[in-house]
């Protein structure tokens, strides 16, 4: 026990007061490597690493023998090795995109960029790339990528080029059936060179065999390899910084705002700069002995304020609260693997 200086006795933190995300190492590996034998498969490795962090699951990617990376943009390739081969999924648009492509390429690293339109070739001659690229297809999603209509056009612009095709992509929707976004893909490809290799996302590998003939097909996949339909082995807390009583009346916080009844504030390590926020319907993401704690006021960067009413069960300094945020939309201080 330390003894401060007006007194009190108060014992020391055992662990680092953080945003955690705490990996069952054995249930989570177990998923993640049955997901890894799916034939062809592309692992996604962008944004905040689905929570993990991008440098962690490649070297995941590396455990597993998988060397083709989707990474999100040309702002990701620094974290991409030698060893790796990295298929950049947002096309490079302007010098800014082209001076990080050269740079990348000047640092020995495998790059296949993605492009969407013929413009997009100027940013490539830019950046001195000459290998392969990814030709987006545009699908209902309706975010970049070309049409039917001018996909013959852009095919003859690569081939003028010089340029070799290393694959189409075809991003769909979360929503609507597999079967139906398979239906969606099926006619795309009489507009395709035959012996076409495909990169897909959220078409199932059964609807995915419907369309076996003359092109081959790579699953594209990022939430299902790394989290599952469930996060197996996931868990996400934070630690309880402080307790202390308030009572009904008093004015707390950034925005002063009132505290609706007796009870305790609790100050938890998590806010905005960890990217928790309220849910979408205005709720808490806080949880604690299976009941979810009021907000005091909205998140603010590294702290949130939480109200427990009198006689409700109270966390204490150093105890830990559950936390209900999507992973890909957090970033967290610690992982912690068991």
């Amino acid at each position: 026990m330390l003894i401060g200086k007006l007194g009190f006795h108060f014992a020391p933190y055992a662990h680092a007061v953080a945003l955690t995300l705490l990996v069952d190492r054995t249930t989570w590996r177990a998923h993640v490597e049955a997901v890894a034998t799916t034939p062809g498969l592309i692992p996604v490795v962008k944004g905040n690493g689905y929570g993990f962090g991008r440098p962690r699951l490649l070297d995941e990617c590396r455990r597993l023998g998988l060397t083709d990376i989707a990474v999100g943009t040309v702002h990701e390739l620094a974290d991409v090795g030698p060893d790796q081969r990295a298929i950049v999924l947002t096309p490079c648009v302007g010098p800014a995109d082209a001076a990080r492509l050269a740079a990348a390429i000047a640092a020995g690293g495998l790059v296949v960029p993605t492009i969407g339109h013929r413009r997009d070739l100027v940013t490539l001659d830019g950046a001195g790339h000459r290998g392969p690229v990814m030709v987006k297809l545009r699908t209902s999603m309706q975010r970049y990528g070309t049409t039917p209509a001018d996909t013959d056009e852009l095919l003859g612009a690569l081939a003028a080029a010089g340029r070799p095709i290393e694959a189409f992509a075809a991003h769909f929707p979360l929503d609507g059936p597999s079967a139906e976004h398979a239906s969606a893909l099926a006619t795309w490809l009489p507009h395709l060179p035959v012996g076409a290799t495909l990169h897909v996302s959220h078409i199932d590998g059964d609807d995915l065999a419907l369309l076996a003939g003359h092109h081959r097909f790579r699953p594209r996949i990022g939430t299902a390899l790394w989290h599952g339909a469930h996060k197996a082995g996931l868990h996400l807390r934070a630690d309880v910084v402080d307790v202390h009583p308030v009572a009904a009346g008093e004015r707390i916080g950034y925005r002063q705002v009132t505290v609706p009844g007796d009870g305790h504030v609790v100050l938890v390590t998590a806010g905005t700069g960890h990217g928790v926020h309220p849910l979408p319907d205005g709720r808490s993401p806080f949880h604690f002995a299976r009941t979810r704690l009021a907000l005091v006021e909205p998140p603010h960067m590294h702290t949130s304020m939480l109200h427990v009413p009198r006689d409700h069960p109270c966390p204490a300094p150093g105890d830990h609260v559950d936390v209900q945020r999507p992973l890909t939309q957090t970033w967290v201080d610690v992982v912690e693997e068991r």
